[in-house]
């Protein structure tokens, strides 16, 4: 390997096994978990929210019909099952070491995992201190992460019903972190808004890794 190559993957070993010693010191905060509650179960609602279905509920009638018809875009199944796998869907974030803050919890493959695979395929021996297929699999963080949001969303479940049904005039984020779930002085990554990979064209990434990096602040 030219020595150029061989010192930029020493540098990106370097960011790559420095983020994971760190896995237990940089886990997710409070902040960073109710981001990301927010995000997902928001999309979630956002994906059935223009639904025509009607839903038959109640007693049946002799005429074989139910009691009383309700919305299923204004009912409660439909935020139950909006929340039924909220926190199973952040086992899709990928930690993004290169990138500060809650903006390291992002869809699809980071830019440091990225160029080493590359790597791999050019036939470059990156040695990473687990087996190649292990790449992918849900980090120390990410999984915390669901963890964390399994509890909170356990525990702040009538306030997210609140919202659902009387206050969606608000976003979930801010109505559900700012004023139920952080304190003021812990609400900084509320902030962080992802604006593309610094010396990327255009300052900002393909359309392809835009679309599956649409961290929390975009919504």
């Amino acid at each position: 390997i030219k020595k150029g190559v061989f010192l930029y993957l020493v540098f990106l070993f370097k960011v790559f096994a420095g983020a994971a010693a760190k896995d237990d010191e940089r886990l997710p905060n409070r902040c960073e978990v109710c981001k990301f509650l927010t995000v997902e179960l928001q999309d979630a609602l956002e994906k059935t929210g223009r639904s025509k279905e009607v839903l038959e509920v109640g007693e049946v009638l002799d005429t074989g019909r139910r009691r009383r018809k309700i919305k299923y875009n204004t009912s409660e199944t439909r935020l139950t099952e909006a929340m039924d796998d909220i926190c199973q869907r952040v086992l899709q974030y990928n930690v993004h070491a290169e990138r500060p803050g809650s903006l390291r919890y992002a869809k699809g493959t980071s830019q440091t995992m990225s160029t080493l695979k590359n790597l791999v395929h050019k036939g470059v021996k990156v040695e990473l201190g687990l087996p190649y297929e292990l790449w992918d699999e849900p980090s120390v963080e990410v999984t915390h992460m669901k963890k964390q949001c399994e509890t909170m969303l356990e525990q702040f479940e009538e306030v997210v019903e609140d919202w659902y049904f009387h206050h969606q005039d608000q976003r979930l984020e801010n109505f559900l972190c700012q004023n139920h779930v952080l304190e003021t002085s812990d609400q900084e990554c509320l902030k962080e808004v992802w604006k593309g990979d610094v010396g990327s064209k255009g300052g900002a990434d393909t359309d392809e890794e835009t679309a599956t990096s649409r961290d929390g602040g975009e919504l």
